[in-house]
């Protein structure tokens, strides 16, 4: 199985079973090895006080797609810290795009960053997950 195959099956494994994910409407845009990017539009019950996407949304996503990432190389990876910082607000109605790369990898632990962007391609958030990789594969590979 190629790496793209792999993480395509990784993603397609987990994704069965990700209510959170399609609950809030997001969808797999991409995956590949250590990358994944998923969409999701800003609806009206995302909308916080201030008339802006909730920021709780936005870090949703974001955390979406790390995981999609860092899971991506058929080892269980669970999230072990994460940071973000909210560039600009989205909107209703926004479709915001979550890009995650796997920039580091040592050992059991990983380092994903992800850039949010609108519709535009503006920045709306960075985010940095920290993962490790607890036991387990998604997939059955056989040799």
């Amino acid at each position: 199985m190629t790496p793209q195959a792999l993480a395509e099956a990784c993603a397609e494994a987990m994704w069965a079973d990700d209510h959170a994910s399609a609950g809030l409407g997001m969808r797999i845009a991409r995956v590949a090895p250590g990358e994944a990017e998923l969409t999701m539009t800003i609806e009206q019950r995302m909308v916080n006080g201030h008339g802006i996407a909730h920021g709780g949304f936005i870090f949703a996503l974001a955390d979406s797609a790390f995981a999609f990432a860092c899971n991506s190389f058929n080892r269980r990876a669970v999230a072990q810290s994460n940071t973000i910082t909210y560039l600009r607000p989205a909107r209703l109605h926004d479709r915001l795009t979550a890009r995650a790369v796997q920039t580091q990898s040592a050992g059991r632990s990983g380092i994903t960053d992800v850039t949010v962007l609108d519709q535009e391609g503006r920045v709306v958030a960075v985010f940095r997950g920290l993962s490790r990789t607890i036991e387990g594969h998604l997939v059955e590979v056989t040799p």
